[in-house]
């Protein structure tokens, strides 16, 4: 199993911007297309970004013009920088390959990101 490992998230107001990181334990971003995930309060888990091994992006129209996904194989760790955050994006967000793997890639704890005033 590989592990991920979620951080940067935290309290912001509306209008902010955090930096997520998603750390792997073994060089895998250039073996698998990645993801960003989010589950909010009540709700489904949602892919909010993907990264391809080409480097194409895609988003959800949520929060497409607002996040940005990348990823540095050199550090082993791929990012979601996240600008005018809003309300609704308030959620645990988790990464893991597109389409996740959840055998190898188990969901880990995720990382809150609350954005309120």
């Amino acid at each position: 199993q590989v592990q991920l490992v979620e951080s940067g998230g935290g309290l912001v107001q509306p209008g902010g911007s955090l930096r997520l990181s998603c750390t792997a334990s073994g060089s895998i971003y250039n073996i698998y297309n990645m993801g960003w995930y989010r589950q909010a309060p009540g709700k489904q888990r949602e892919l909010v970004a993907r990264i391809t091994l080409g480097g194409s992006t895609n988003y959800a129209d949520s929060v497409k013009g607002r996040f940005t996904i990348s990823r540095d194989n050199a550090k082993n760790t791929m990012y979601l920088q996240m600008n005018s955050l809003k309300p609704e994006d308030t959620a645990v967000y988790y990464c893991n390959t597109d389409p996740p793997r959840v055998t190898t890639f188990r969901w880990g704890q995720g990382t809150q990101v609350t954005v309120s005033s």
